[in-house]
């Protein structure tokens, strides 16, 4: 059965949906038409993250061995065979689960300014209509007492962002020339990126996608109570089902999200900065020798 050859591994809210639709677009590169199965992250386990929407999460990701070869079926003749998971660069046992099936695949991380990545992280949580924290510093300061309570890794705000020990735990199991880490701000000259990235994967470095299309911009609710009334379930929705029919549904709620959304505030400079100094810095420091980037404009 097929395996991947590649993975893109993280991080969460660095680009990765977008990217999948930018691979998928050259013709020696196979991308898995579902997203973010996160078998590596999972594989064999029972999942009972006890968070607000955890249990969506839950049943979108792929546990049996099986059921994730399926989803390579039809990659027969393609270079790069792989998919895209960012929770494989959070979760422990990824890299190990990652050795035995694909020993040879190739990981490439996109590593975002972590408080940038974090906020647009609770921006989508808000939009979800599943983030209670009225603001991300609140978020933050409930993220150690929400593990304990079990809520899933969508609420590791800060965890998710110390990218040191994440790609330390990769750059143990494989060698460093099949470990590929780019910065969210190599997304913004793209004629350099796509060379080096389908360089990397072994396909024709001189394609370019289209890539005038973004996936998952930022945004929130104008009015969160709306927001919540079309998220939760109650007995109202439930007459609603049944009398009008799926299409017409789903066209209403694509029309009330486009209503309600609104660009969100920028972080303050000063919230953003002390967030960095608070939790990421040390981190970032020891980050630029593993990968041989400056962070510089991070610590700006």
């Amino acid at each position: 059965m097929t395996m991947p050859n590649y993975l893109i591994i993280g991080a969460a809210k660095a680009g990765t949906t977008s990217l999948r639709t930018y691979l998928d677009q050259h013709p020696e590169v196979f991308v898995t038409a579902r997203g973010e199965p996160s078998f590596f992250a999972h594989e064999g386990e029972t999942l009972t993250f006890s968070g607000p929407g955890d249990e969506d999460w839950a049943d979108s990701f792929i546990t049996d061995l099986g059921a994730y070869q399926s989803l390579f079926d039809g990659a027969e003749g393609y270079k790069a065979v792989g998919e895209i998971s960012p929770r494989y660069l959070y979760f422990e046992r990824a890299p190990e689960r990652i050795a035995h099936h694909a020993p040879d695949a190739r990981l490439i991380a996109i590593l975002r300014h972590p408080v940038d990545r974090a906020y647009s992280h609770f921006l989508m949580n808000r939009s979800r209509g599943c983030e209670p924290a009225e603001t991300l510093s609140e978020a933050i300061d409930k993220e150690a007492e929400r593990a304990v309570q079990g809520w899933g890794w969508d609420w590791r705000y800060v965890g998710a962002g110390l990218y040191h020990g994440q790609l330390e735990r990769y750059y143990a199991r494989f060698p460093g020339e099949r470990i590929k880490v780019f910065l969210y701000e190599d997304l913004k000259r793209p004629d350099a990126f796509f060379s080096e990235l389908f360089t990397f994967l072994g396909v024709d470095p001189d394609f370019r996608p289209d890539t005038s299309v973004r996936h998952r911009t930022a945004s929130h609710p104008k009015n969160y109570a709306l927001q919540h009334l079309v998220k939760q379930e109650s007995a109202a929705k439930a007459i609603f089902k049944r009398l009008v029919p799926k299409d017409a549904r789903a066209r209403a709620r694509k029309w009330v999200a486009s209503w309600n959304a609104t660009t969100p505030e920028r972080l303050a400079p000063e919230v953003r900065h002390d967030l960095f100094e608070r939790y990421f810095a040390e981190d970032c420091r020891r980050l630029e020798p593993m990968i041989g980037r400056s962070l510089a404009t991070w610590f700006r």
